[in-house]
């Protein structure tokens, strides 16, 4: 059964989306003439495992031509975890929806299919994906990352997760007590335990811990995607990234 789609194109206008007049926010700057957000969509829709698109994006870009192709718009929020609660509400709660970053500009085909083969394979109400930094950097070593070091890899995240509608108020929960935490490494530490803390200092955290206590804390089944596929992993954050971007394209169409 195809897989419902969530693109995340909402947020204010930052530096890079400053560099396209009148974009609503960076998932409408146009990269080698396409815009970020419409590359997205086209690499969702011509994935045979994915059926509705559904773009989260601020209201006054609905009838924006980069959203064309998307089977519906709906409004984003403030917050990140409400514009993800926008783009779940009324999906089946129990049914894995692949949500995506709208900055994305290589991302493929290819990279989808194989996510969604993975997730499907899990037994899991949330699934990250992420990318190993010998597979990035054999690919893409220009584009820089924020890597975590592992007992298994090192790593980056990845534009693509999945969720099970259920788990968002878990997640949503979660999210709260981090922000709480944040600047408080005891309330860290009783956040994430002392030991898992201690064995990432280290680099002894394995994946397989990590997943465990991200379950226990949200109190639902979490998995990582390691994918293969680095394309997952490069996004437009900074003004930088434009032309780094648009040096990928003029390679590929080579």
């Amino acid at each position: 059964m195809a897989m419902t789609a969530i693109v995340l194109a909402g947020g204010p206008p930052d530096d890079v989306a400053a560099k396209e007049p009148g974009a609503p926010n960076k998932a409408f700057v146009r990269i080698a003439g396409v815009a970020l957000v419409e590359r997205v969509i086209a690499a969702l829709q011509a994935a045979p495992s994915i059926g509705r698109i559904v773009v989260v994006a601020p209201e006054a870009s609905h009838e924006h031509a980069a959203l064309a192709n998307a089977h519906e718009r709906r409004a984003d929020g403030t917050r990140i975890t409400e514009s993800l609660r926008s783009g779940l509400a009324g999906l089946p709660p129990d049914e894995l929806v692949l949500v995506a970053a709208s900055d994305l500009p290589i991302l493929t085909t290819e990279a989808i299919e194989d996510f969604v083969a993975g997730v499907r394979r899990m037994d899991a109400d949330l699934v990250y994906g992420c990318v190993e930094k010998r597979v990035h950097m054999s690919r893409y070593p220009e584009i820089p990352h924020t890597w975590a070091k592992l007992r298994d890899g090192t790593f980056c995240g990845g534009g693509l997760m999945a969720i099970k509608p259920r788990a968002l108020v878990s997640l949503e929960r979660f999210i709260e007590r981090l922000g709480a935490a944040r600047k408080q490494p005891w309330k860290l530490a009783g956040l994430f335990g002392w030991d898992t803390l201690a064995r990432y200092a280290a680099g002894r955290l394995a994946i397989a811990h990590a997943e465990a206590r991200a379950s226990a804390l949200l109190g639902a089944p979490v998995r990582a995607h390691v994918s293969p596929h680095a394309e997952t992993g490069v996004n437009v954050d900074r003004v930088t990234d434009i032309a780094l971007a648009e040096k990928l394209l003029a390679a590929r169409s080579l």
